[in-house]
């Protein structure tokens, strides 16, 4: 009954409005729930005053990236001060420095072999909140959709039955735009530290988001960023094996950290992934006594 990662149209990758999500978990059964948007807070108060009137507990949040190490970390901040001019501040940095990445990112397509346009794009973007920027899973949307690249290699395995057809779009972002990859476009994140020190400062609490994703090839960091200063882990998400979440549930009793279940919900960008979908095998009054901190 509690989900406590999805994303709105505020995301650039989500789909739905804050409101039509607590109808999504209303309809699920969801009784605690929070919207993690990238680095923005502005579904929080739509979500909150909505959730109210359905009787759902709503938890502010806002997933924030980051880097520790050279290594790019998704951290979520829970009951958070909203209003705190630092999101504001964080909101700014990474919308100007993703508009001038959208236009790299749309040479590095090319360069692949495919014949995409700005228009192309921003007809994709016509009814988002963010018509300027653009992600991999946008581009993966705009090229899977394309009729003359039906047979094209590249895109073979994103089309049903393919080996990374179950989840398409964001496949392809990770196969093509994430770090280290052909069409990766860097952006100056700030620290984990300091996302954690201004996610505390504002009144909340930090955990790391699906540590399993973002720490596969890096899990000699995870000792460091146990005793970093973070307060919680993820450590049930869509994107973690059984063994993943136990793994995690048991590092954070061993370093004395709170635990969360989150779906990372975002609409058709994941559509496998659905609210409430995160595999947490711990009963309901186990993990809402460790949540008394966020849980206002």
């Amino acid at each position: 009954m509690i989900d406590l990662h999805m994303h709105s149209y505020y995301s650039d990758d989500g789909e739905f409005q804050p409101e039509e999500l607590v109808q999504k978990c209303k309809e699920k059964g969801i009784r605690y729930m929070a919207i993690a948007d990238h680095n923005c807070v502005r579904a929080v108060e739509k979500g909150r005053k909505a959730a109210q009137k359905e009787g759902i507990h709503f938890i502010s949040g806002i997933e924030i990236d980051c880097t520790f190490q050279g290594v790019n970390l998704h951290v979520l901040g829970y009951g958070i001060d909203e209003r705190d001019a630092a999101f504001q501040k964080i909101e700014d940095n990474i919308s100007e420095q993703s508009s001038e990445a959208s236009v790299k990112m749309l040479e590095g397509t090319r360069k692949l072999g495919f014949d995409v346009s700005e228009k192309d794009m921003e007809a994709l973007t016509e009814t988002m909140f963010w018509k300027n920027r653009w992600t991999g899973e946008m581009f993966a949307e705009v090229l899977l959709n394309k009729p003359e690249y039906k047979e094209h290699e590249l895109l073979l395995p994103y089309r049903p039955g393919g080996d990374r057809s179950s989840n398409p779009y964001v496949n392809f972002y990770w196969d093509y735009y994430s770090q280290d990859k052909p069409c990766h476009v860097g952006i100056k994140f700030p620290s984990m530290e300091e996302v954690i020190t201004q996610i505390h400062e504002s009144g909340g609490k930090a955990v790391l988001a699906h540590p399993g994703v973002n720490l596969k090839d890096h899990m000699e960091l995870w000792k460091e960023i146990a005793v970093s200063g973070i307060d919680g882990v993820e450590a049930f998400s869509s994107y973690h094996s059984p063994e993943d979440a136990m793994f995690f549930s048991h590092e954070a009793g061993k370093y004395e950290l709170f635990v969360t279940c989150g779906s990372d919900y975002h609409g058709k960008t994941k559509s496998s992934i659905c609210i409430g979908q995160h595999g947490c095998s711990h009963p309901e009054d186990e993990i809402l006594p460790q949540l008394e901190s966020i849980v206002k």
